[in-house]
């Protein structure tokens, strides 16, 4: 294992180069937050067309706490190879670059002091990120398929697993000490392809993606809010705005708590073939408007009964 880390590294190393091939020099620059992009409403938008989104897969979106780096995984349609791109904010102008190979679904530690890459992840360093390491025992195991793990602000790890019927666990720490993983409840794990959590810093909500009887077609977006006694409450589906006949998946909320992130693939693609994925971003409003609905609602079924009229 430390020989296959040290191989992958040396390939981290080495590929930080242009990403020319993947664009033209006569796109404008852009400039300011959010690689220059107009903030959307309410309704979802593409990302940053022809640069994030474009002719290849881009998927797993992430921003550095300070904003001025955005992490994404790219499937080359004409390689099939999979790549970890950066653009970065230097000097006012966004500069993009390819990190390296793929390994996991890359997500920023709401710290960005760790880039979690499935089981394994990278530390920051002075001069960019370390070689690739792995979580441990724990979670780097045969047996489980992690794609895509989540950390909190507290340190608590969400992940799924395509090996065990795609479920969700969850590892908290207890006395600075790390607990072994164990299952989200059915309120999580229900339905189809459960898999691509994200949990919030504060661990005040989880969203993933799952194909249940309720959704719209394909894959969509749930959300459970933690309850006042720390459970999970129950799946929400993130509803019309968000979710279509075609793949939502892959949340996340950027550090400011602003905008939530997620892919979205049609079931179909124009020229017939297999339809590549964009990332699209929307107020994260949607969140709280659910929040409050659900708020609502318990505080009307927690109020005591009214006593009989005269």
């Amino acid at each position: 294992m430390k020989h296959a880390c040290s191989s992958v590294f040396l390939l981290l190393s080495i590929l930080v180069v242009s990403i020319s091939s993947y664009s033209q020099d006569e796109r404008p620059v852009l400039k300011g937050p959010y690689l220059g992009q107009k903030p959307p409403g309410l309704t979802p938008e593409i990302f940053a067309p022809g640069y994030v989104a474009t002719r290849h897969r881009d998927y797993s979106g992430s921003f550095t706490p300070d904003m001025k780096e955005f992490y994404f995984s790219r499937r080359d349609v004409d390689t099939e190879k999979w790549r970890l791109i950066r653009f970065k904010l230097e000097n006012n102008q966004w500069q993009e670059s390819v990190v390296g190979p793929r390994v996991g679904r890359p997500i920023l530690a709401p710290d960005g002091k760790i880039m979690h890459l499935g089981n394994k992840y990278m530390e920051r360093t002075s001069n960019g990120w370390s070689e690739i390491k792995s979580l441990g025992p724990m979670f780097d195991r045969e047996d489980w398929g992690i794609m895509r793990l989540s950390a909190s602000a507290k340190g608590t790890y969400v992940f799924d697993d395509y090996k065990n019927n795609d479920v969700i666990r969850i590892s908290e720490i207890e006395d600075g000490i790390r607990q072994p993983p164990k299952l989200l409840g059915p309120q999580i794990n229900s339905g189809k392809w459960t898999a691509h959590p994200f949990i919030a810093p504060d661990e005040s909500y989880l969203i993933w993606d799952s194909e249940k009887d309720d959704g719209y077609g394909d894959t969509d977006l749930y959300i459970s809010f933690r309850q006042q006694d720390g459970s999970w409450g129950e799946a929400i589906n993130l509803g019309a705005i968000i979710n279509t006949d075609g793949v939502e998946a892959s949340a996340y909320v950027s550090p400011d708590g602003k905008y939530l992130f997620f892919n979205r693939s049609p079931t179909s693609a124009e020229d017939g073939g297999d339809p590549e994925g964009d990332i699209y971003w929307v107020d994260s409003q949607v969140i709280e408007m659910l929040r409050g609905v659900v708020d609502q609602i318990s505080l009307w079924t927690a109020q005591p009964p009214r006593p009989p009229g005269p």
